[in-house]
């Protein structure tokens, strides 16, 4: 089991949360312009790094909000992501 720091609650069980994918991905700029494929890329297609990488979580079965973290996917330490600051 992971443990996961929500910011607001504090360290809890992974089972506390819900993953929410790869952070910082950027809406298109022109989604009007797109055609199938590339919403399919937009919508299912993700980095898949070995190593540390910037999810999404949601702290479902506490504060229910939203935040950023950083997990090395190799490991699973995970560490709260800090703005302008790179992976540990």
């Amino acid at each position: 089991m992971l443990l996961i720091h929500c910011p607001w609650c504090g360290d809890r069980d992974e089972t506390e949360f819900q993953y929410g994918g790869q952070a910082h991905v950027d809406y298109p700029d022109n989604p009007d312009d797109m055609g199938d494929a590339d919403w399919a890329g937009y919508l299912f297609l993700r980095d898949n790094p070995r190593g540390w990488f910037h999810e999404r979580w949601s702290h479902t079965a506490g504060c229910r909000r939203w935040f950023n973290v950083v997990r090395d996917t190799a490991t699973n330490e995970i560490h709260p992501e800090t703005a302008g600051k790179a992976a540990p």
